[in-house]
Order: structure tokens, then sequence, then C-alpha cells
């Protein structure tokens, strides 16, 4: 039912000169947008102090987001020359079928930190064995309650990452493991809706993906649809949750249909940063 809620409001959002509407909705859909912010994290030691990462999330390889916009996402991607790159899940869309050739092109994708992922609903879906394998094949390491330490000089830095909140078991103690208050903890979760109720205060910041910006908005600003349980809260951008701050991402790809509206796509780029700065541009 929200999916075909979700088509309707598309539609009625287009309504006025609705053939150049939809044609603009489909350019949108593959007007990729860099998104750069620097963005403190709590305890960052000083060797980590403008350390850059490439967040891409909801690429959705399949009938709407072909393989030669997967491998503009991932030139794209290296041409920032990261520190680090993660993946915030739903590598695929309709048929398991596309998800070996996403894996093929993210398998690219190198950074001296490395390159790390977490599964999202689609996930489990549309094959989560063959998203497993393609995690390995690629050389992509999957953080699924778990984590793993960054080091740098003698210091480091917690990367975290949890299960899908609609179809996994979310686990962030697990997740979180040894890490300390005093550390700077940096956790994936594909749907943002898990910081709402999480109440590990180790977390410095969040990243998610899932909701893609609505996909289509408003002029106000506003989606019609919006996959949380919390309204237009973790639509997109930086968002302050009870015990930690969340960036969500619009985003790669497309579900339900093929365009965007009022939501390009995006490829974020974040600066980490240890004074209590945030660059919104």
């Amino acid at each position: 039912m929200d999916r075909r809620f979700f088509i309707k409001a598309a539609i009625a959002s287009l309504a006025p000169g609705a053939t150049a509407g939809a044609a603009y909705g489909l350019f949108e859909s593959g007007w990729l947008q860099i998104t750069r912010h620097t963005v403190p994290l709590r305890n960052l030691p000083t060797e980590f102090e403008g350390t850059t990462v490439a967040f891409l999330t909801d690429i959705h390889h399949g009938p709407f987001t072909s393989l030669e916009y997967v491998h503009t996402i991932v030139r794209t991607a290296l041409s920032l020359e990261p520190d680090l790159i993660l993946l915030g899940g739903d590598y695929s869309l309709k048929d398991g079928k596309y998800i070996g050739p996403c894996f093929e092109a993210l398998s690219a994708l190198k950074a001296p930190l490395g390159v790390y992922g977490v599964l999202g609903n689609h996930d489990y879906w549309h094959g989560l064995t063959e998203t497993r394998n393609g995690f390995a094949a690629a050389g992509i390491q999957e953080l699924t309650n778990r984590h793993v330490w960054l080091e740098r000089r003698g210091a480091r830095v917690c990367l975290a990452g949890v299960d899908d909140k609609w179809m996994g078991q979310v686990d962030v103690r697990a997740a979180l493991g040894d890490a300390r208050d005093t550390d700077a903890v940096l956790l994936l979760s594909h749907n943002p809706d898990v910081a709402e109720k999480m109440k590990d205060t180790r977390v410095g910041l969040m990243l998610s993906g899932h909701t893609h910006g609505g996909q289509v908005v408003f002029p106000t600003g506003e989606a019609p649809f919006v996959p949380s349980h919390y309204g237009q809260k973790y639509l997109k951008g930086f968002v302050q949750a009870p015990t930690t701050q969340v960036y969500v991402s619009r985003g790669l790809g497309t579900t339900s249909a093929p365009f965007r509206v009022g939501s390009r796509p995006e490829l974020t780029l974040i600066t980490l940063a240890a004074e209590a700065r945030r660059d919104r541009a």
C-alpha cells in the first residue's frame, strides 16, 4: 500500500505539465550531486583531523539504475580521493540478477583506510547470500553488528555498523563492542530510525540512507512519502537524534518510480573535524 501511495503522490506532484515534469524527473534521477560537509566527531584524535569519508548509499542497480550509472558513481567517488569509503546498503532493485554486476563495479573502490558497508532492506529482499558474496568478491568489509578499528600513527577510531532495522536484527551493543566513552565512534545504519531509540551514548555520528530524501519533494520541502516511523524528521541531511547526530543521505538510485523531483541523487563527502564546528555548504 505504501508503494501505491508513493506512486500516486508522485504523479500528483507532476500534474501541471505532466509530460515535461516526468521528463525532468527522469533527468534529475541521474543528476548526481556531490555534497560536502565538515562534521565534528566527538573524541576525534588529532591524527584523524581532516579525514575524508565518501558515503554512498541506496545505489539500487536494477531496471531504473543502469550499470553505467553505477560506474559513474564509482569514478566520481574515486576522483574525490577519500581516505575512507562507506556504503549504506540497498545495492540492487527488483531482482537478484543485478547484485553481482553491481558489486563487480563497486570492486574498483579503493581508499587508504578501506571500504566498508552495511546491509539494507532490499539486500534481504533480493538476495542476502548473493549480496554477502558480492561484498567478499569486491573486497568490501561487511559491518553487520560489528566494528573495526581504524588506525593512524598510534591513534584509532571505531567504525561500526548495524543490521537493517526492517529485515535484520539491530544490535548496537554488539556493533560497538569494546569501544569506550572516550573513543571516537562512527556508526553505519541503513535505516536512520535506529537512532531514535538508540540509548548508547558512545556513538558520535551515524550515517544513514534509506529515505531517498523523499525522492519526490514538494516546493514546501516536505515529501509525500518517507519510509520512516518519524515522518519528515529523518528525510535528509543533518538530524539531531536523542543521543547522537545523524546524517541522512538522499541516496543514489530510485525505487518504486524511476524519477526524482526536488531530491537529486547524492554522493556525500564528509570531512571529520575534532572541533565542534559544522559546514553545511
